[in-house]
């Protein structure tokens, strides 16, 4: 499968690259720094800004992954990069979409996201509520797109290969804690990839 990943030397886009790779996928690596990505991967350099040049980057990939990060001052911009995200789709042809998302979207409680309920510390609610901008703008198109929520707790750790996957509820363990590893994270992603159960749909992972 030919993927192309956006954010690729990111905490989870670096690890997606390496699950790619280790299961024999042809991966281009987009990032704007493509000093820091892996010998060995085909790299190209991109800030998401400009939709051709999307398009040009991912012409004849069977899918896109953008587990692209906004800077901490202007969160929405991940809402005008999704949004070109989805046209550059619709002008390159029909490849699939995945974008890392957030968790904050996720119900807590019959109806009430984790955004809603007033338990998501102030300084994570400007990404949280352009995370869930961005879920809105993906539902709200028509292309084969896909929003992958980490769990409340996403952190470096090991690939066990163990987890539990949900849909729109967030996933907590016995204790009622929520996390996942970027490293297991991937494996479940790239498990989507090969084999789409969440095709025009949001899941969701934890522990």
């Amino acid at each position: 499968m030919k993927v192309v990943v956006y954010g690729a030397t990111g905490n989870a886009g670096s690890q997606i690259v390496k699950e790619l790779v280790s299961r024999g996928h042809d991966v281009t690596a987009v990032a704007r720094d493509t000093a820091k990505v892996p010998a060995g991967v085909r790299a190209k350099q991109d800030d998401l800004s400009n939709v051709d040049r999307i398009a040009e980057t991912i012409a004849g990939a069977d899918a896109v992954v953008s587990a692209y990060a906004p800077p901490p001052d202007d969160t929405d911009q991940l809402v005008a990069v999704t949004e070109r995200e989805i046209a550059a789709v619709k002008k390159a042809g029909k490849m699939r979409l995945v974008v890392v998302g957030g968790a904050a979207s996720l119900e807590v409680a019959p109806g009430v996201t984790l955004l809603q309920s007033g338990h998501l510390p102030q300084e994570w609610v400007p990404i949280a509520t352009s995370h869930e901008k961005a879920l809105n703008v993906l539902g709200g198109s028509d292309i084969n797109w896909t929003y992958f929520s980490p769990a409340g707790f996403f952190v470096p750790g090991e690939r066990t290969g163990k987890f539990r996957l949900g849909t729109d509820q967030l996933v907590t363990d016995a204790n009622g804690e929520s996390r996942i590893s970027f490293e297991d994270y991937a494996v479940a992603l790239v498990d989507e990839l090969e084999r789409p159960k969440h095709e025009r749909a949001r899941f969701t992972i934890g522990y």
